[in-house]
């Protein structure tokens, strides 16, 4: 594979942008994000200023992307720390200390190629690397229909936890809660 895998940086918010823009125009975006993309293109270029350098200076939260030998980010994946003194995040407030990957997102030309294998590797590093109490897990929800890429976590190392959530705006589908579990 010829892609490097690297965290984004701060300066680098307008492809930042441009990724998350077009991960939201793909065919699975309704059942895969969170957000719109009429909502997040009326955004103000600040909130992506912001949301890059939160996401490249890695306290909390990393974002990671795949770049392609062309120079196009080919992926990209967002590790967000979850501690159960913090704040909730996806879901109900922490049990454990433990990351949480969102926005998991490969352009569908470079699909199969391994980016997303790669994408996880470094997410997954990074968040056993955190100084402070270790994380136990990482874990991440997929749409009960998304075949695709619960097979492509399954692939990873993640596994069913059997834990639900019904999907924002449509209690009747259902969020499939996967988990890696930190190996001692």
């Amino acid at each position: 594979m010829d892609y490097v895998v690297r965290a984004v940086r701060a300066e680098e918010w307008e492809r930042a942008k441009e990724i998350r823009l077009a991960s939201l125009r793909d065919p699975v975006a309704s059942i895969a994000f969170l957000e719109t993309y009429e909502n997040a293109v009326a955004k103000p270029d600040v909130f992506w200023q912001e949301r890059t350098a939160g996401g490249a200076a890695g306290e909390h939260s990393r974002q990671f992307i795949a770049e392609a030998p062309d120079g196009q980010w080919a992926g990209t994946v967002t590790a967000l720390v979850e501690r159960p003194a913090g704040e909730p995040g996806f879901g109900e407030a922490a049990e454990v200390d433990q990351a949480h990957l969102v926005g998991v997102f490969v352009r569908p030309e470079h699909r199969g190629s391994g980016v997303v294998d790669a994408l996880f590797r470094e997410a997954v590093d990074w968040a056993w690397s955190l100084t402070g109490p270790p994380l136990e897990r990482v874990r991440l929800y997929v749409h009960e229909t998304n075949a695709r890429a619960q097979a492509s976590y399954r692939r990873t190392g993640f596994g069913p936890t059997g834990q639900t959530l019904p999907m924002q705006g449509d209690p009747t589908s259902l969020e499939l809660e996967f988990e890696l579990r930190r190996q001692k």
